[in-house]
């Protein structure tokens, strides 16, 4: 048995399952792979040993080199709609499904490879990543895990020691190795509808039932009940999103996902102060994918699913449109029943109360109060010197006194278990991914693990819990190709 086969054994379902939908291909070869974050936690998670990950054999295969005998890594195809425009062949342009893992809870999980080099899927660029891109991605979905965000994981960031050339000159290339339920997509079936297989578009729908919505399977209507699961599960993820301020950046229906996770954390970022119109993209020129814009937008998304499912649900198209319609029309008071409940628990409010969230919010948003500080100072009871009118929020806050249990010390460390002190503060990230881009890697690991415990106030940290000084520029941020 070779070494890299102790490591992580892959199958590929997914490939067998709809060949049409991926094109094998290997990873480019790289002078000088030297791991730079390795996620200790995910590997147990998968069942392979952090220290053998951490010897060359570990790390070549962190990068696709050295894969187990009969491993066939391959690039997924799939359409989307980005930024509103259909583009009918995305895919996989740098990055490669190693295979999938059943971890040690029985779970099958992608491992996938970003910045790994250019597939036929390429549209002009180099294929391969920077360093501050990959750690950001790795950043990000720790923070999220720990927020109790379904999302994807970087399991490791490797530098592959060749620099790439970007705008700015060049920079230090890395590959990140990524964790995901499955990188099924909206995009993934808009690419199988248009191809016109209507065998291929069953068998991807019947491959996303039996991997992330197997009661479906036992439905009147499959097709119809795992639509309605896609849309419940997305409607529940962006609700999370808004409750913590975080802005997805780049909500195209290929980054979308079947499975309801999180993925491709490009130009993301969290909200200092609350403001809807919130956007940090430096493409996102008229805010479509801003802050406030989110549920719409992953709805909008949810319709195009439905579209492409349509074949599968009836063979009558009017009453296909008409049972797809209805089910996408449960969106709205999913979401609001997560984000309302979501809301109560940050308040610490036994029952939601609708209008007094929407008054908080508008309050928040006209005196331009730090989203995250908020709720940590309420628990405190220190949230009135955070506006400049505080007589508005006295008025709000009699109304809230008034709904709150007698135990106020129970009431507020309920608040502080949903309340994070710690997100990744957008000047703090850029302080972090400076840093590694230059070689230092400290202040990555400290923001790491920060925000890896963000209920947890721990001495040492207060720098971690405040937003970017007033005069700062405002944060961009950038797709990281």
């Amino acid at each position: 048995m070779t070494v890299a086969r102790t490591l992580l054994e892959f199958d590929d379902s997914y490939a067998r399952a709809v060949p049409s939908l991926s094109l094998p291909w290997t990873a480019a070869a790289f002078p000088a792979p030297r791991l730079l974050a390795l996620n200790e936690e995910l590997a147990d998670e998968l069942g392979a040993d952090p220290a053998a990950l951490r010897e060359p054999a570990g790390v070549a295969l962190l990068v696709g080199q050295g894969l187990p005998e009969g491993t066939t890594p391959v690039a997924q195809a799939y359409s989307g709609h980005q930024f509103g425009h259909y583009q009918p062949r995305l895919g996989d342009g740098r990055a490669l499904l190693l295979g999938e893992v059943l971890d040690r809870a029985g779970r099958r999980r992608d491992v996938h490879l970003k910045g790994s080099g250019r597939t036929p899927f390429a549209r002009g660029g180099d294929g391969k990543a920077a360093v501050g891109p990959m750690l950001r991605e790795y950043l990000i979905g720790e923070a999220m895990h720990a927020l109790g965000i379904p999302t994807t994981r970087a399991l490791a960031v490797v530098a592959t020691g060749e620099a790439v050339e970007r705008e700015q000159g060049p920079l230090p290339g890395a590959v990140l190795c990524r964790v995901a339920a499955s990188h099924l997509r909206v995009g993934t079936f808009q690419f199988a509808a248009a191809s016109g297989d209507r065998a291929a578009l069953r068998a991807l729908a019947d491959h996303a039932i039996a991997r992330h919505h197997p009661a479906a399977a036992d439905a009147a209507e499959p097709h119809l009940e795992l639509f309605r699961r896609v849309v419940h599960a997305q409607a529940e993820l962006v609700a999370r999103w808004m409750l913590v301020g975080f802005v997805h950046g780049v909500l195209n229906t290929d980054n979308t996902t079947i499975s309801g996770e999180s993925i491709d954390y490009g130009p993301c970022a969290f909200m200092d102060a609350h403001d809807p119109a919130t956007v940090f993209s430096s493409i996102d020129h008229r805010g479509r994918y801003a802050y406030g814009n989110q549920p719409a937008i992953v709805q909008w998304n949810l319709a195009r699913l439905g579209e492409t499912l349509l074949p599968l649900i009836d063979d009558d198209t009017d009453a296909a449109v008409a049972a797809a319609t209805a089910v996408l029309h449960e969106f709205p008071a999913v979401y609001e029943r997560h984000h309302q409940a979501g809301m109560a628990a940050k308040l610490g409010l036994a029952e939601p109360d609708p209008q007094l969230v929407a008054d908080l919010l508008e309050l928040l948003h006209a005196q331009r109060v730090d989203h995250t500080g908020f709720f940590r100072a309420l628990a405190a009871g220190d949230a009135r010197a955070l506006f400049t009118d505080p007589a508005p929020f006295d008025a709000w806050a009699a109304r809230r006194d008034a709904l709150l249990p007698a135990d106020r010390g129970a009431v507020a460390a309920a608040m502080n278990r949903v309340n994070p002190i710690y997100v990744p503060r957008n000047h703090r990230v850029e302080e972090a991914l400076t840093a590694a881009t230059a070689g230092d890697l400290d202040p990555f690991r400290r923001l790491l693990q920060a925000v890896s415990a963000p209920f947890t106030e721990r001495v040492g940290l207060a720098g971690y819990t405040t937003p970017a000084p007033g005069d700062a520029a405002p944060y961009v941020t950038y797709c990281g190709t």
